[in-house]
């Protein structure tokens, strides 16, 4: 059955960012969106009241659920000649995602909402899509008159308005740039959902400028897809770094067409409960079959799976042993492996078929160890992608840098911890591990 748009997430739509990509210009054009949506959302001034039959828009959201959303950027991010034959610019996606997530939790942390999905406080849960998109586009059904899917997790704007569905709210910035998106939008998701003129809330918008003497990017900055990627961490309380960590490693696919007999493979090695009895904090760390949980409902979101996402519920799951959870996605095309590690190499050093890691700064030692682990057993090295930082003073628009404790708290299972600890978030109610 379908999910009731009450149940939905929502959809922010955010036209083209600012070229070149300067984390000033980028605040400029996102913060005054990303601030009045997120005030919405987190005090019940929201479309769901009007749905009701609510007159009372005033009062704060009491129940305090984490409402998943959706920030839909539509910028062009790939290449190639048909479908099947996309690559995506994945220098460009991730420094994307890293510097919009570095605002999102700005902005959250200077309004006070709780980015960690934890219940009982103001939260919200904003999930980052990328959309391939240039103004004045068209697009073309393919001939079963839908808009084809891409071999690559960022749809385009047809594919991805006709697709994904249903949502609660749509919110676009009231500028031209913002209606016009948003006309596009709707134009070609006729038929899948119908949307009220209540659910269409157009919000500040910010100022985009673009300059002519941008370079074009580098050919060798198109990354084509590979067919196993992985990645690990601990994954507790999934915060903005974990969100970049994931989709950035996602982008790195190539998803094969449904009937083409394979599927492309995403591992996730999870840190085991017994590998964590010594991090701080440690007794309000998530078990692991709740890590595991959260990290596939968000990648149904990336993977732009509208009847899990857009519930807030996991997708179907399968256990293929005690220590692995897998998720399939795109119609079976991906398949999600999410692994307990007890290691710190996990399924790399004892699957060969592996393609590529993705790691940040802070675990680029662990990518090299594994390489030379792989190189002693024969096998080739995994290629390395390593995603941007997520800092916090990028996002300061006066220039003096916000206060980075609280940013911290935002994109730290740690700092998330700590505030569990100290009673400024209800400790979550324990679940038996998958």
């Amino acid at each position: 059955m379908a999910p009731s748009s009450s149940s939905a997430p929502s959809l922010l739509l955010l036209p083209a960012p600012p070229l070149p990509l300067d984390p000033h210009s980028l605040a400029a054009a996102y913060r005054p969106p990303l601030t009045a949506v997120f005030k919405r959302l987190t005090t019940g001034i929201d479309l769901n009241n009007n749905i009701n039959g609510s007159s009372n828009n005033s009062e704060p959201n009491q129940n305090h659920s984490s409402h998943v959303l959706v920030i839909a950027i539509a910028c062009p991010l790939l290449t190639g000649p048909v479908p099947r034959r996309k690559s995506v610019n994945w220098k460009a996606a991730q420094s994307l995602l890293a510097r919009v997530y570095t605002l999102a939790a700005v902005v959250c942390d200077e309004l006070d909402i709780d980015t960690s999905g934890e219940p009982g406080v103001r939260s919200l849960d904003p999930r980052i899509v990328l959309v391939d998109h240039e103004r004045r586009r068209t697009y073309q059904r393919n001939y079963d008159g839908e808009y084809e899917a891409n071999c690559t997790p960022v749809l385009d704007l047809a594919a991805f308005a006709s697709t994904v569905h249903p949502w609660r709210t749509v919110f676009h910035p009231s500028t031209e740039s913002g209606y016009e998106l948003l006309s596009n939008f709707l134009q070609y998701s006729e038929g899948k959902q119908v949307l009220l003129q209540n659910q269409l809330v157009a919000v500040e918008g910010g100022i985009t400028m673009s300059t002519s003497d941008t370079p074009p990017a580098a050919q060798e900055d198109f990354i084509e897809g590979r067919d196993v990627v992985c990645l690990g961490g601990t994954f507790d309380h999934l915060h903005p770094g974990h969100k970049l960590l994931l989709h950035a490693t996602a982008l790195l696919m190539r998803i094969p067409d449904k009937d083409a007999g394979r599927q492309a493979v995403l591992i996730v090695g999870i840190s085991g409960d017994e590998l964590l009895r010594n991090k701080r904090y440690a007794e309000v760390l998530q078990p692991w079959g709740v890590r595991a949980a959260k990290v596939l409902q968000f990648l149904s979101t990336i993977f732009n799976s509208a009847s899990s996402s857009n519930t807030g519920s996991s997708p179907p799951t399968s256990t293929h042993s005690p220590h692995e959870l897998h998720a399939t996605f795109r119609d079976g095309a991906v398949l999600v492996r999410c692994v307990n590690i007890h290691d710190p190499f996990g399924p790399t050093i004892s699957e060969e078929a592996v393609d590529a890691i993705v790691v940040s700064g802070e675990t680029r030692s662990g990518g090299q160890a594994i390489n030379d682990k792989r190189v002693e057993k024969g096998w080739k090295p995994l290629e390395v992608f390593e995603i941007d930082v997520l800092d916090p003073h990028e996002a300061d628009e006066d220039g003096g840098g916000p206060q980075t404790n609280g940013f911290a708290s935002k994109i730290s299972s740690t700092a998330i911890r700590q505030r569990i600890v100290q009673g400024r978030v209800p400790a979550p109610v324990a679940t038996p591990s998958q």
